[in-house]
Formats: structure tokens, sequence, C-alpha cells
């Protein structure tokens, strides 16, 4: 049985779930356009009906004529990610190519129903589960394209991800010929779809092994004090950790001053390497093993598979893959003393 929100004013998302059609599709129905048959548009409208559904009017509008802009909502840790500042410039890029704005929505307020309908759709980087933006923005009468899957129930219109698990599993395989035999991994929350895919695959790795699960996992944008009290947890858990798998963008470079305090040698009796490259890792004392998310690319991808949904290039449901790749350095290739 469907059982509907009653939080707030029922979505446009929840009209399609109950009446069995994509959300696209009942948009076009209750606005009388596009390609749907006769008897859909009065299952969709009669749906409408019974839920209590009230269409936005103004949204109704601009969907009629573009407004020239987009949304983009990405994670308040925003202000000190690399990762995040790079997936804002590709999404910048695509838009500036079709003289499109860019409008940013963050996670300061939570806006009025209806206040996500001054864009023609929304790009979201990487969204939350417990975030009540996203689930707001899921629900909105326009396109929405994610990075990665959402967790929640909710459906974008479009995805773009990219094969972490294998990217992780390689850098793990790396690890073990480097001669690591006992990893840990600092793991990113699992309210992510890359959060949880890291987490599984780790789990399935050492369960292949039959070596024990040495793991911790942090809230999404922790502090480097959070990281460092949780990089002490792991090694006092288990002393005997000989590599280091980082999660959170940042947490390796700030995982390296409890390591020194350890008394252990990055790249010697430890290795350390970070599942999202950034400037800092290239520049630290070892340079640190990293996977390459390429963040810009994910960012123009997300706003071309939105701009292509806008002009009827893509159907509703559309996934497509993203390249990612594997920055072998220093922090993982063991010195001749050990």
């Amino acid at each position: 049985m469907l059982v509907v929100n009653t939080d707030g004013p029922v979505t446009l998302v929840e009209v399609a779930r109950a009446a069995g059609v994509s959300k696209t599709t009942a948009s076009d129905a209750l606005r009388n356009s596009g390609r749907v048959s006769e008897r859909t548009r009065k299952l969709v409208t009669s749906t409408a009906t019974r839920l209590g559904y009230s269409p936005n009017a103004s949204a109704q509008s601009l969907r009629r004529a573009s407004t020239g802009a987009i949304g983009l909502h990405v994670p308040e840790v925003l202000t000190r990610s690399e990762y995040y500042m790079s997936f804002v410039f590709g999404v910048v890029d695509q838009a500036a190519e079709r003289n499109y704005d860019v409008t940013l929505i963050t996670s300061k307020h939570v806006p009025a129903p209806g206040a996500f309908h001054r864009v023609d759709g929304i790009v979201l980087g990487d969204p939350l589960e417990t975030d009540p933006v996203v689930r707001g923005l899921l629900g909105a009468a326009v396109p929405t394209v994610t990075c990665e899957r959402f967790t929640g129930e909710a459906v974008p219109s479009g995805v773009v991800r990219s094969d972490h698990a294998a990217l992780l599993e390689r850098l793990l395989a790396h690890l073990r010929s480097a001669g690591a035999r006992r990893p840990a991994l600092l793991a990113s929350s699992s309210t992510t779809d890359w959060g949880n895919r890291l987490q599984q695959t780790f789990r399935a790795w050492c369960g292949e092994r039959d070596l024990p699960v040495l793991m911790r996992e942090q809230a999404f944008g922790s502090s480097a004090e959070v990281v460092r009290d949780n990089v002490r947890a792991l090694l006092a858990a288990d002393p005997a950790i000989d590599a280091l798998v980082c999660a959170p963008d940042g947490s390796a470079v700030a995982a390296l001053p409890v390591l020194r305090e350890a008394g252990r040698e990055v790249g010697g009796d430890l290795l350390l390497a970070a599942c999202v490259d950034s400037s800092p890792l290239l520049h630290s004392d070892p340079p640190i093993t990293a996977i390459d998310l390429h963040p810009r690319a994910a960012g123009a991808a997300c706003a071309q598979l939105l701009f292509d949904l806008l002009a009827g290039k893509a159907p509703e449901g559309t996934e497509r893959s993203l390249p990612i790749g594997l920055v072998e350095r220093r922090s993982t290739t063991r010195s001749s003393t050990f």
C-alpha cells in the first residue's frame, strides 16, 4: 500500500508514484501537454485530486518558458572541500556554454513549498538522505539529476555515477601487493550512496580474505579533530594495522599528525591512501595515493544530462557512467628499511 507523506504538501513525485508513471509523465498530464494518452491523463488527474495535490502556478508558467537558469545543490561542506568546488565549476562550464545561469541552493534553510521552481532543472551533488532540502528538490516539478544515487525513496530524473566499488578493490589490491596485510578504513557516512558502497565493498573484501573488518564511520563533513580521534581509536583497537584508507575528503592529510605521534612511518611500516584526491595530498610528505573522482568532469556530466533531459534527448530515469582512476604515490610504496 502506498504511504503518502503527510508532513507537508503532496508532491508531484508522490502523485507519479501513486499513478504508476514517471514524474515527467505526471507533469505533462497535469499541464495537458506532451505525448500523454487520454487514459493516462485521466488517471494522473484523478490521482492528484484524490491525494490533494495542488500544482504550483509559477512552476507551470516557468516550464512553458525557460527561466534561463538551473539550480545546483551540494552539501554544506562546499566552503572547505576542493572536490565540491571543482564539481561546481564543472556544472558552471556546461551552463555557460548554453548561456544559462546557475543558482546555488544551500542547506542553510529549508525553502517554503514552491520556492524550488525558479529554475528549469536541478543538479544535486552527492545527495544526503538526511538533508530535507534534497527531499524537497527531488519532489519539485522540474527534472533533477544526482551525482550518485539517492539512498532515500525519492527518484531523480537522471543519475551520473562511478564504479567506486571497483576502484576501492583496486586500491586494496595495490596495498596488498605493497605488503599490507591488516588494512583499516576510516569510512564516510552511509547516508550517501558513495559512503554506503565503500563500506560494503570493504567488508566484502575483508570477508573474502578472512580479515577482521577494521573500520570506523564518521559523519559527513566532520572536522579534522574528529578525524584524528577516529584514527587514534583505530590504532588503539588494533596496533597491528599496517594500512589506512581514508574515505572522507581531507581526512588522510588530517590523519598524518596522529600517525606520526604513534611512531608510525607513512610509506614505511604503515601505508596511507585516500578515496578522494586533492591538491594537499599531492603536496604532503610523503605524497598520498588517492582515487581521482574527476569532480569537474562529474559536475559537467550531471549538467549535460540535465540539459539533455530538458531538450528531450534523454529519457526519464537515464543513468550515465563516469570513469574514475587511481593515482599511486609514495605513501603506499614501502621504503627499503621495512
